[in-house]
């Protein structure tokens, strides 16, 4: 199969078409093929997205709101194959990938909602006989640059408040991940959306990517991806003046202090650092613990990773999945000597799987450090795979402190029974999402999703915030008075 660009409602070929191959990270398997776009097809792209706009902008938002009703459903009605596809190629096991399939849905049916709503805000004038009121109003043509660990549920977020809010989007999904894009364009086209609203472009971040933000027609650049690229999106992004997103990086911790119920501590710890293989961006990757319960927790977890099933996403049975590509087998490996040469020790894995079963795919074993100090490059890069560092504290202060000291800010988590301390952590952990007695995962939809520091840049995907991302504010004054009023001249108060 030979994915080919969705543009203007039909299936276009890339300038030049070039492909590459599209490969089951489980097994090595060549799925498909998806094709290397050019800057000319995101011209084409950008001018067909441009001249829908003129048009969709002026459809009410409740109508815009209907397609998204039936681009839920069409979801709903093929979650279970869509999060095949899904599994197969990113690698996550096939639960979470109908978690993922289920959060796309959600986020339907939430801006469906919004259809009906997109508040303003209407406020007394300071002058008589005059009306004021602020409305939001579409951008034009977005840009969405997503990333292959999430590969259909961070597009909804971004697509879906685009949609709903007027304005008409160039989506480039991630080459290791095109299939779930190419699933979504046909749904588009089932369930109707307008030729041009929806247009998916395939190809490099460095080839379409770049064309994407340097396009005179692209007003928004909502991106999701490491913290080194983002810099560099946002860089070019205000040299053309062009309103950014971004969503990047995490170095997120679990803190367990000494009054915590350890064995829900465990669980949390398990489900936030192997899950998805450690590829998210909200993965815990730090395990910041109380002194008196260190050596406990320690045992118990180590216990409990024994347990943990690897292999291919597709078997129900399996917990772990494999990474997505051997590059990034290489990096996370290459942590282990890190951390190694910094003093800390290897309490379990540190290995590649190259072994049967696992030795055609790209597998990595669970792996926790123990004896980090807070300063350690383990402790403060982010190393996105199945790697925990674990950080003994003395106190809740020092467990936060150490927490904050790192570059990024996306989502932190406590447990403890102590509701004081869990009120001062809601306030003190400078990161943009706070969990207590959870792990750092599971973010819901209708809540803004995001993070401070080198995680972001102010905007939020997910929830209403999103849609503060893809509208501008109109200010309106209506002058029934019949004479020329000069506020602040005219009036005094």
């Amino acid at each position: 199969m030979e994915l080919m660009n969705f543009i203007n409602g039909e299936w276009q070929k890339a300038e030049g078409a070039e492909f590459t191959a599209v490969l089951n990270p489980a097994n090595g398997e060549e799925l498909a093929r998806v094709q290397l776009s050019k800057a000319a097809d995101v011209d084409r792209a950008a001018a067909a997205a441009k001249a829908a706009q003129k048009h969709w902008a002026k459809v009410p938002a409740p109508k815009r709101a209907s397609y998204l009703y039936e681009i839920g459903r069409l979801m709903k009605e093929r979650k279970e194959q869509l999060a095949q596809v899904l599994t197969k190629e990113m690698g996550k096991v096939i639960e979470e990938g109908r978690g993922e399939v289920q959060e796309g849905i959600d986020m339907a049916f939430y801006m469906a909602g919004e259809g009906r709503r997109l508040f303003g805000e209407t406020v007394p004038s300071e002058l008589e006989n005059k009306f004021a009121m602020s409305i939001r109003a579409p951008i034009g043509v977005v840009g969405l640059i997503t990333p292959w660990n999430f590969p259909v549920a961070i597009a909804t977020w971004k697509s879906f408040p685009a949609i709903v809010a007027g304005n008409t989007f160039l989506w480039k999904p991630a080459t290791e991940t095109p299939m779930m894009a190419y699933e979504m364009a046909k749904i588009f086209k089932e369930a109707g959306l307008p030729d041009g609203v929806a247009n998916i472009v395939f190809g490099s971040g460095s080839e379409v990517g770049t064309a994407m933000i340097d396009h005179p027609d692209i007003r928004v650049i909502s991106f999701t991806g490491s913290t080194d690229t983002g810099r560099k999106v946002a860089e070019a992004c205000g040299r053309n003046l062009k309103k950014v997103s971004l969503e990047m990086g995490g170095k997120n911790a679990v803190i367990v202090m000494d009054d915590a119920d350890l064995d829900l501590a465990v669980e949390g710890i398990l489900w936030s650092a192997f899950g998805t293989a450690g590829q998210r961006c909200t993965a815990c990757s730090r395990v910041i613990v109380h002194k008196a319960v260190k050596e406990e927790l320690q045992s118990k977890l180590l216990e409990r990773m024994e347990t943990l099933t690897m292999g291919d996403g597709l078997d129900e049975s399996v917990k772990i999945g494999p990474v997505i590509n051997k590059q990034a087998l290489e990096k996370i490996h290459s942590y282990i000597g890190i951390g190694q040469e910094e003093g800390a020790r290897l309490a379990a894995g540190g290995k590649i799987m190259a072994e049967a079963p696992y030795d055609k795919g790209n597998y990595y074993a669970p792996t926790l450090f123990t004896d980090v100090t807070p300063d350690m490059r383990i402790a403060q890069e982010e190393i996105f795979g199945p790697v925990i560092s674990m950080i003994e504290v003395g106190s809740f202060e020092e467990a936060v402190d150490v927490n904050n000291q790192v570059i990024y800010g996306l989502s932190s988590s406590i447990f403890t029974q102590d509701v004081n301390r869990v009120f001062a952590a809601q306030r003190d952990l400078d990161t943009g999402i706070v969990y207590v007695n959870a792990g750092t995962t599971g973010a819901e939809i209708h809540l803004p999703f995001g993070g401070t520091k080198g995680t972001g840049n102010g905007h939020r995907d997910s929830g209403v915030a999103a849609l503060d991302v893809f509208t501008e504010w109109k200010s309106v004054y209506v002058d029934y008075s019949g004479k020329l009023q000069r506020a602040q001249i005219d009036n005094e108060i």
